[in-house]
């Protein structure tokens, strides 16, 4: 293939590496992607985590940005950008039905949170040898 595009998948299937590994078999080299997922900044606490789903749909099986990055890294991808990223906003009112005002300051203070993202990577050229958990040029 030369293009892949997901919209608000892979974050809900359990074995994230295997489905990158997949997508990297499948672009021919210098193919790219583009996917729109949800990803968690911080801890949630599992409460909020329980009821965003309501709001967010795709929460679900998300996992940290970070985490999400490296595994991408790790399948052999390159030129790993994040072309739009926006926050989920839980309304205040929400927040207050499951944590105390000292959480819901903490919350807010450490940055916790959960964003929509669109990521656009590339497989690399064959010639570099690149490939899941290579070394690339």
């Amino acid at each position: 293939a030369d293009v892949v595009v997901s919209n608000c998948v892979m974050n809900l299937v359990p074995d994230k590496e295997k489905a990158f590994s997949e997508v990297f078999r499948i672009l021919k080299p210098l193919g790219h992607f583009s996917i729109s997922d949800i990803v968690l900044k911080g801890d949630l606490p599992e409460a909020i985590k329980k009821e965003a789903e309501m709001y967010a749909g795709c929460v679900s099986g998300a996992i940290k940005k970070s985490e999400y990055l490296g595994i991408l890294v790790e399948q052999g991808f390159v030129n790993i950008t994040i072309q739009k990223e926006k926050e989920i906003i839980i309304p205040v009112e929400v927040l207050s039905k499951y944590l105390s005002q000292e959480e819901i300051s903490s919350y807010k203070e450490k940055g916790m949170g959960i964003y929509s993202i669109t990521v656009y990577a590339e497989r690399p050229d064959a010639s570099c040898g690149c490939g899941p958990k290579a070394t690339c040029c």
